[in-house]
This record gives structure tokens, C-alpha cells and sequence, in this order.
């Protein structure tokens, strides 16, 4: 659960210090609601992935492909919703957007990488 924190806590410090040190024309106003979405989404993964390790790891990939494929289609849902909403200077929000997806994707398979190093040390 760690693994999901430590990225949300790095990218929130970022986005309010960014105003502090004039650099608020690199973050988008929306880039809280960025940040609260994958918060969710890294939560949502963290418990599919879980569940599949729970199994002994048995159904561990199908588990994380799912959570891989419900996490590119829920982006690019919330994508769609707000290029319809009207967001301004929508290509500064694409690119923080896939900036930010890319960050926790890192972090995300970190977290997924030392879990099946943990599987491949049990079997002989």
C-alpha cells in the first residue's frame, strides 16, 4: 500500500510547491482532480492485484492484465469527459495527464516487480 502512497505524496508536495516557486504555468489548475483520479485508480489496481495474488498467484496475470486494461480504458474515459466538458488549454492537460500516468504506472510496476520476486524465490 506504501507503493501507492509514496507517489501521491511526491506528486502532491510538487503541485503545491510549484505556485510557491513560480512554476504554476507548467502545472494545469485541474492537476488536483488528475491527481485524486489516479489516487483512485492506484487503489482500484492495488485490490485487483491483491486479489490476485491471494490465489497463491495461480490467476496472479490474469489479475493484473485486468487491472492494466481497466486502468487504460478508465483513462481514456476520463480523458474524453473532460476534453467534453471544455477544459481549457486541453493539450497542457493531455501531456500532464500522460506524464502523471506514466509515474505511477513506474511505481506501480515496481510494486508488481518485487512481488513476483517474492513468488519466483518459493518455487524450486
Amino acid at each position: 500500500m506504501w507503493r501507492l502512497i509514496i507517489p501521491i505524496i511526491l506528486v502532491g508536495i510538487v503541485f503545491f510547491l510549484a505556485p510557491v516557486l513560480g512554476l504554476q504555468s507548467w502545472i494545469h489548475p485541474q492537476s488536483w482532480e488528475m491527481l485524486a483520479f489516479f489516487g483512485g485508480l492506484g487503489f482500484l489496481n492495488h485490490r485487483l492485484v491483491e486479489r490476485g495474488m491471494a490465489q497463491n498467484g495461480d490467476k496472479f496475470v490474469t489479475f493484473y492484465m485486468a487491472s492494466m486494461v481497466l486502468r487504460l480504458v478508465l483513462s481514456f474515459v476520463f480523458l474524453i469527459v473532460y476534453f467534453f466538458l471544455g477544459t481549457l488549454a486541453i493539450k497542457h492537460f493531455i501531456i500532464q495527464f500522460f506524464v502523471l500516468y506514466l509515474f505511477f504506472t513506474g511505481f506501480e510496476i515496481a510494486g508488481v516487480y518485487s512481488n513476483l520476486r517474492h513468488f519466483s524465490e518459493k518455487k524450486p
